[in-house]
């Protein structure tokens, strides 16, 4: 008799938990809402859109670079590479004459959970300019990462995340690379 009621007494409480989770106010916030917090990957790769790869006309490096200025970055060149700022956060864009840039990086210094978020500032803005499809998926994914490199796919992109503790200028990089590209895909 005693299993029989603790039985009981558990699948009430079951039903009760169900049935409280399952409430309109909780399933009316998306996943990105205050109210619930994006939940962690467990996996170090991704390649599952939820959204169908957007076909956005490429954009030359130097589009990305006058993109960025109008958007309040300051930049300049630094060899291969455009280097844009905004506070904490700078973006590296491959230059050359490539279709749209080969290369997108977006870095800050600091520790990760604050370099994380001056990237995190910045990177709709980022992705936006340089035409870079999926930017939803990209923004989503970037906020579970914490802690280990990983990387995903984003219709003709390769996206990776990387934080750097233990080294003399500690951050957090996240690099955005054209599968599409064949020559001179990276600085030399």
């Amino acid at each position: 008799m005693n299993r029989t009621r603790s039985a009981a007494t558990a699948i009430a409480a079951l039903l009760l938990l169900t049935a409280c989770s399952s409430s309109k106010d909780d399933s009316a916030k998306s996943p990105e809402s205050p109210g619930n917090p994006p939940s962690s990957s467990t996996s170090t790769s991704a390649s599952v859109p939820t959204t169908a790869p957007e076909a956005l006309t490429p954009v030359k490096a130097t589009a990305v670079v006058a993109g960025l200025t109008a958007a309040g970055f300051k930049c300049g060149t630094d060899e291969a590479y455009a280097l844009c700022t905004s506070g904490a956060a700078s973006v590296s864009i491959l230059l050359g004459d490539h279709p749209r840039p080969p290369v997108v990086s977006v870095n800050a210094t600091g520790a990760e959970d604050t370099a994380a978020a001056e990237i995190a500032k910045v990177l709709p803005k980022v992705l936006e300019v340089a035409h870079i499809s999926q930017p939803q998926d990209i923004t989503t994914w970037y906020g579970e990462q914490k802690g280990k490199p990983s990387s995903m796919t984003a219709g003709d992109w390769v996206i990776n995340y990387a934080a750097e503790a233990d080294t003399e200028e500690p951050g957090v990089h996240l690099t955005v690379t054209d599968k599409l590209c064949k020559t001179a895909c990276q600085a030399e």
